[in-house]
């Protein structure tokens, strides 16, 4: 009787769970057994494994074998197990010495010539295998450089299931043909998730809508300029309304730019998403900018906060996690999709709960809505083009609840672009960069204020915290609990307004908020002017 036994790791959302692949052959008649939840592709491991051994030269033996999956009770899914399966099952054979399986973690799907295939969420499972107190691990050669971004383990990438047979039996390792530079790798073929690409907006790639792109490019919209950088100060929500081709979308776009750069624990998570998702690009194994992601406005729920059929997929809202989610033409999306929104919009993660367990995705994002006033999008107080009903503009505008919009801090009427704003020579507005100097310095001094806290962002702040230990200037709040008293603000709405009211404060350098701070975010907060300068720039 032969026994081996190595390590592999399944996920679970974007949580690895460390999982014992082992391999037992007694006498009796040839068959393959494999047990312990396996998924449909996990069973079919059966096949790769037996013709990768053979075709890498290795001889499959002819004696009753069963593989288990330890622990049994966990599922398990992927075709990430196929390189531990093998190698068990050599070491078993004693092909390979067992001694030296028994404290590695593999990780690869193997192709039927022998070739080791990358799989989704590399760095997850790897994580895993860290917290695990395991300090070697083996994957694909084309996903090395990902793994290698856990500190504190030795990463070792192979190309075929031979090189690694003659790295743990120290023989001399063969050489394989590398891949011709001018030719797309097909070891990355069907790596990416289908319907996440580029063009459905569901990709979340960071830097896709930053190039060439400049705030500079935006012809006026001051009041719209002033909202996107208090809400990347300060991770507010923002709500922008106007009629089409007012520029709602060019903002939105430079968002993520203005956004400073991930530190190392953010990068982490997200990259760490994009691994699960399989929309990690090969040669970027870390994401350090904010993701951006816009689904088009008849995604499901499912496709914007995660799930679907089988094993659960991170949506929309996690592929924006640190960075921007950019839902256009908002009313045109299901109340159901957008009602799911409420739970990720608070809590910063989404819970799916599925017959095989609960799934959770990681999902603190920067949300941005855009609209039309009405069906036709001419509606303002300063234009009678519209031709649509009253009711027919209620029913609109009635499409985004009162309780989603509740979660919104910003809310901005982009007006129509007028023709001497259009053609005015030399009157850009102030570029991406310099704004994006203003949001970093602003973000620092809430950094020093929150810290020792577990908080970074003013939108993160409880508000029982708001109101003991961060407070405004005595007086300063009297409007606004006015507005709470006339029913105009909620609970939440005021909360929310010295959120924004703190962030105006640090984008102006003062110690905390005064009455002008406050009178700011409530006119961002509400759309009734307040009487206050919406050029936070033009202050500093």
């Amino acid at each position: 009787m032969g026994f081996a036994r190595t390590c592999s790791v399944t996920l679970v959302g974007v949580e690895g769970v460390v999982v014992e692949v082992q391999a037992d052959l007694e006498p009796g008649v040839a068959a393959f057994t494999l047990v312990g939840l396996p998924d449909k592709s996990l069973t079919e491991s059966r096949d790769r494994v037996r013709a990768a051994v053979v075709n890498s030269g290795g001889e499959w033996p002819q004696k009753k074998l069963t593989v288990g999956l330890s622990p049994a009770s966990v599922p398990k899914a992927g075709s990430g197990f196929d390189l531990a399966v093998a190698c068990a099952v050599l070491g078993a054979a004693e092909r390979i010495d067992p001694r030296v399986l028994t404290d590695i973690v593999m990780i690869g799907e193997l192709g039927l010539d022998g070739r080791v295939r990358p799989v989704r969420g590399i760095l997850p499972a790897v994580l895993a295998a860290a917290d695990a107190g395991f300090e070697q691990v083996v994957v694909p050669e084309s996903a090395a450089a990902e793994a290698a971004l856990v500190p504190g383990v030795s990463v070792l990438g192979v190309r075929s299931l031979r090189q690694l047979i003659a790295v743990l039996t120290d023989e001399p390792v063969p050489e394989e043909a590398p891949q011709e530079p001018e030719r797309p790798d097909p070891l990355l073929a069907g790596l990416r998730d289908l319907g996440c690409g580029a063009a459905t907006g569901m990709s979340g790639g960071p830097g896709r809508y930053d190039q060439g792109h400049d705030l500079a490019d935006v012809v006026g919209q001051h009041s719209a300029r002033t909202a996107v950088e208090v809400a990347a100060a300060g991770g507010h929500h923002l709500f922008l309304e106007g009629p089409p081709g007012a520029g709602k979308t060019m903002l939105a776009e430079r968002m993520p730019s203005v956004l400073p750069p991930l530190d190392r624990q953010a990068s982490l998570e997200v990259t760490a998403v994009h691994s699960v998702a399989g929309l990690l690009p090969p040669d970027r194994p870390l994401i350090d900018t904010a993701p951006y992601c816009a689904p088009h406005h008849s995604a499901t729920m499912q496709a914007l906060v995660g799930g679907g059929p089988g094993t659960a997929r991170p949506g929309a809202v996690s592929l924006s996690h640190r960075g921007v989610l950019f839902l256009d033409e908002t009313p045109e999306f299901s109340s159901k999709a957008l009602d799911a929104l409420r739970q990720p919009l608070e809590a910063g993660h989404v819970v799916i709960a599925r017959s095989a367990g609960v799934v959770r995705f990681p999902a603190r994002f920067l949300m941005v809505l855009a609209a039309n006033p009405c069906p036709c999008g001419r509606f303002s107080r300063m234009d009678d083009r519209c031709e649509c009903p009253p009711s027919a503009i209620r029913r609109y505008q009635a499409r985004l609840s009162g309780p989603l919009l509740d979660r919104v801090d910003l809310r901005v009427e982009v007006d129509a672009v007028t023709r001497t704003e259009l053609t005015a020579a030399g009157a850009r507005g102030e570029t991406t960069a310099t704004v994006a100097d203003r949001v970093r310095a602003a973000r620092e001094r809430a950094g020093a204020r929150f810290d020792g806290t577990p908080w970074r962002l003013n939108s993160e702040i409880p508000g029982r915290e708001l109101r003991s230990r961060w407070q405004a200037a005595p007086g300063a709040m009297d409007e606004a609990e006015r507005s709470l008293e006339r029913g105009v603000l909620t609970a939440r709405g005021i909360d929310r307004v010295l959120r924004v009211a703190w962030t105006v404060a640090d984008l102006a350098g003062h110690d905390r908020p005064d009455a002008t701070d406050v009178a700011l975010a409530l006119q961002l907060r509400t759309g009734v002017p307040r009487g206050v300068p919406m050029a936070i720039g033009a202050a500093v």
